[in-house]
């Protein structure tokens, strides 16, 4: 058992169920056909667990990794009953992803010994960016920590007063400046105020452009390099936001992003709107990189802390 059952209850697993739902019903429509009339795992029903897997938005290269190891399994018992294919396919997706380090929030928990501790948001326009950070807000905060925003995506007056709201809503105070500011500077004031206010952790907006990942890059440098002025090891956590609704786009938004900063951990949004939840695998097996947080609603506290087992768990489970 997972994080989700010992420490966020019943309410957030139920969420984690009902946001995978068109996920499942599409991959397990397919799965179900596959093994239909078969006793034996052969291979039509490896094509078809295939077809499923990509349906699903899994990728081509992380999906022909999973099929090669099922097919060395099948190799070892030629007689391998269809029975167990859900259990092997559960084991080899659950080894897909990436173990999440020590700091992996369970329970909305921050690591010890680094106060304030500083997460960078980074990612595209219209991925879930403000909003992810408006209900880390609010979760971290009814975690019991004092929590401060840095609307440092001076670039759009939108982004500004939006990351203004989710302040008000998350009952937290926010340091920003007027449009066209200088982004570091914002950055730098924000970790100036948390120090000064014995802040427990500091979220920092960015601005989401890919147009020109030169550009990305020092600006993401020169925010890193004057928050280290105030705290010399932050940011504590590079966070990319990907938006899962987008499939294999939000592929290519990881790889502009971690070529132009340290991404360290991921949150995937939007996983309830879409049947290709399983750009999850895609993206934490092209790139090695934690997943943290995914959005499964559009509640406050629907942005739920990553757990890899609950999540194959709710995957693989069309009914209570």
């Amino acid at each position: 058992m997972g994080f989700f059952g010992k420490l966020f209850g019943k309410k957030e697993k139920e969420s984690l169920d009902q946001g995978l739902q068109k996920t499942k019903e599409s991959f397990f429509s397919k799965i179900t056909k596959a093994i239909a009339g078969k006793s034996t795992v052969d291979d039509e029903v490896l094509d078809s667990v295939e077809e499923a897997l990509v349906g699903a938005d899994v990728g081509i290269d992380t999906t022909v990794q999973i099929i090669k190891r099922i097919e060395e399994r099948v190799a070892k018992d030629k007689y391998l009953n269809t029975g167990e294919l859900n259990r092997i396919l559960r084991e080899e997706i659950q080894g897909i992803l990436v173990d999440a380090p020590e700091n992996s929030y369970a329970g909305y928990k921050l690591p010890e010994g680094k106060r304030p501790y500083v997460i960078l948001v980074v990612g595209v326009n219209g991925v879930g960016k403000t909003t992810t950070i408006g209900k880390l807000a609010h979760n971290f905060k009814s975690a019991g920590y004092s929590v401060l925003l840095g609307a440092a995506d001076t670039f759009r007056a939108a982004a500004v007063d939006q990351l203004t709201i989710w302040s008000e809503r998350a009952g937290v105070p926010i340091v920003k400046k007027e449009m066209g500011s200088d982004p570091a500077s914002v950055a730098f004031d924000t970790v100036n105020s948390g120090v000064a206010k014995g802040a427990d952790v500091i979220l920092i907006d960015t601005a989401g452009r890919l147009h020109n990942k030169a550009h990305l890059m020092e600006e993401l440098s020169k925010i890193k390099r004057v928050v280290q002025k105030v705290i010399p090891d932050a940011p504590h956590e590079v966070m990319l936001v990907l938006d899962g609704s987008t499939g294999q786009n939000a592929l290519e938004q990881a790889k502009h992003f971690t070529a132009a900063t340290e991404v360290t951990a991921l949150s995937i949004t939007k996983l309830d709107g879409t049947a290709k939840g399983g750009v999850v695998l895609a993206i934490a097996n092209q790139f090695k990189i934690p997943v943290k947080f995914i959005g499964v609603g559009e509640k406050i506290e629907d942005l739920l802390v990553f757990d890899k087992g609950e999540f194959v768990d709710s995957l693989f489970k069309l009914e209570e």
